[in-house]
């Protein structure tokens, strides 16, 4: 597939675009800056084997030419970004990774979005599009290692059932478990918040902790 990340220059962005790149999909990533866009690219294409190569350009250029595109954003900053690619967009699968949180004296918790969640105001704006969501809880420490993939399983919410075995496909280039149907998009409501968990297990016990569904 052709990917394009939004968001490709941050960690999360930079972790999932080289994995889906060693996956065998053609990936770009994008930025408002093309050339930052570019620099990071230049330095995964560095670690990455040779022959594979990752793309880059605005957030414009990147999701022009994709059949699927990811948001890897941060939440304050998704509307606007959004509300400039209706149209590009339209058509698209669309998997949406935001994490809304916040950060005060007793560590990370999840913020209140009017829409129910970073998911829902996704598709609220993208109207023309069919929004999924997934792929929230993978440390980007762990996407950008080159070993193998973390033993842990992505939770993949959506309203249109092709659109989310499409996300599904994807999920075993970053977690060896691979992926599951959590159910419709309202349910990243609570997936969303749950980052602030794990990022407070992290850092109690200092490691890069996942989520592994049993029993399937």
């Amino acid at each position: 597939m052709q990917i394009a990340i939004l968001g490709g220059t941050g960690p999360q962005g930079r972790g999932l675009a080289a994995r889906f790149a060693r996956d065998g999909h053609q990936v770009s990533v994008g930025s408002r800056k093309a050339d930052r866009a570019a620099q990071v690219a230049e330095e995964l294409n560095d670690r990455l084997p040779s022959g594979i190569t990752v793309g880059a350009g605005t957030n414009l250029d990147v999701v022009t030419d994709a059949d699927l595109t990811i948001i890897a954003v941060p939440f304050d900053g998704q509307a606007a970004l959004l509300a400039d690619l209706v149209d590009a967009l339209a058509g698209q699968v669309v998997v949406n990774c935001v994490n809304p949180l916040g950060f005060d004296k007793q560590g990370p918790h999840g913020i209140e979005v009017p829409e129910g969640s970073a998911a829902e105001q996704a598709a609220s704006i993208l109207d023309r599009s069919t929004v999924v969501a997934g792929f929230h809880h993978l440390a980007a420490s762990v996407l950008l290692d080159d070993g193998p993939v973390h033993d842990e399983t992505v939770m993949v919410c959506g309203d249109d059932a092709d659109a989310k075995a499409t996300v599904i496909g994807l999920c075993g280039a970053v977690a060896k478990r691979g992926g599951v149907d959590a159910g419709p998009l309202r349910n990243a409501r609570y997936l969303e918040p749950l980052t602030a968990v794990l990022i407070s297990i992290n850092k109690a016990y200092k490691a890069h902790s996942g989520i592994a569904i049993s029993g399937l």
